[in-house]
């Protein structure tokens, strides 16, 4: 690193680790009086509801760093008001080799990648120099614990919420080796049942990862999106379900889908964006992650914020030509309390911050103080 800040996703670190002995550095020190009351931040005596719940601020952690309830509840009492539980699955899903997470730096003077641009394929450069404003590879693969730890895990997670906040689980359906398209989509559903079985009062399901083929996501398939929401909001009934979208380019693609999904009744929020594929390459060109079929990564953190506030507002437009009634969850590139309200203006119901909250865990309690 080359900061003395401690992130609390050790990125030099494997996945296994930190699922083990994180999370680490201030909110590893949030974790250490469990009966300390003072830890909990003070609950709002105003606040704003998110899909009928309650939070002090529409602000919080997305899916991904969060790997368990340690860092789930070091995320509440440092002031993250919604904490995504990472990712599960219906069964265990290994991770992607060490390392995961590298240092990516975008050509553009305010280290910003275009969605579409020649940058993309022609290589990013990727390296081990950390510095701010901060843009990092996500080269993980989406690993998932077996449902009988993450299952008890979860549930823990839940309850460990204080007033005014909430625990959000995160899913996806699981593509194996001849699958059929029936049984992904009654996999989504096994999955989605076992994240009820939590107690869990509304989930979000990943659309924006990799399940089709190489670089094929399933939110490029808002049919087959349709098909799986409904499925899944047929077993889960009354909760809230969201759907976690990728960047969409086209306006009449990014309407398909809403219409599919939330005209239908079967979506109640869309969640966006999560990361940018990029060709990430090292200081010679060669590619940065090793290992086949990681020439390529999602980039996350300072470098996809245009990204992500372009498609809060797109989504934003599009619900008040649909005259729908869904919520926005804006993510991408919040390193600031300005861009926390950058993507409140934008339409954002909520606003969530990945990369920003690694680098610092005092992020929530800064926008705090904005907002009185």
């Amino acid at each position: 690193m080359s900061q003395g800040f401690a992130p609390f996703y050790d990125v030099n670190r494997t996945y296994e680790d930190n699922y083990l002995q994180g999370p680490f550095g201030a909110f590893a020190e949030a974790l250490k009086n469990d009966s300390a009351r003072s830890a909990r931040p003070e609950p709002s005596t105003q606040g704003e509801d998110v899909l009928g719940f309650h939070v002090n601020l529409p602000f919080g952690i997305p899916a991904g760093p969060l790997l368990n309830e340690r860092f789930t509840t070091a995320a509440f009492r440092m002031g993250f008001d919604l904490a995504v539980y990472k990712t599960v699955r219906s069964r265990a899903w290994g991770c992607n080799a060490f390392p995961n997470v590298l240092a990516v730096h975008p050509k553009r003077a305010d280290g910003s990648l275009v969605p579409g641009s020649a940058e993309l394929d022609e290589g990013v450069l990727a390296d081990t120099r950390f510095e701010l404003p901060i843009s990092i590879s996500n080269s993980f693969g989406v690993p998932s614990r077996d449902p009988d730890e993450w299952q008890p895990d979860m549930e823990k997670a839940i309850a460990s919420a204080g007033e005014g906040q909430l625990l959000v689980p995160s899913f996806q359906g699981s593509r194996v080796e001849g699958m059929d398209r029936k049984a992904y989509i009654a996999d989504h559903v096994t999955t989605a049942h076992l994240v009820t079985e939590t107690g869990a009062g509304l989930m979000e399901m990943n659309t924006s990862c990799p399940n089709e083929g190489h670089n094929r996501l399933l939110c490029h398939d808002p049919h087959l999106v349709g098909k799986i929401t409904e499925a899944v909001k047929n077993e889960i009934g009354d909760r809230p379900l969201i759907v976690k979208l990728a960047y969409i380019p086209d306006d009449a693609d990014l309407e398909t889908m809403v219409a599919e999904t939330a005209g239908h009744g079967t979506v109640q929020g869309f969640s966006t964006i999560n990361t940018i594929s990029a060709r990430l390459v090292d200081a010679n060109g060669n590619q940065a992650l090793p290992g086949a079929g990681r020439e390529r990564s999602g980039v996350c953190g300072n470098a996809i914020r245009g990204a992500g506030l372009d498609m809060v507002g797109r989504l934003s437009a599009i619900r008040e030509k649909l005259g729908l009634d869904f919520a926005i969850v804006g993510v991408g590139g919040v390193i600031s309390p300005d861009d926390y309200h950058a993507y409140r203006k934008a339409g954002a119901n909520a606003v969530m911050s990945a990369t920003g909250a690694m680098w610092d865990a005092n992020l929530a309690r800064e926008i705090k103080e904005t907002s009185r």
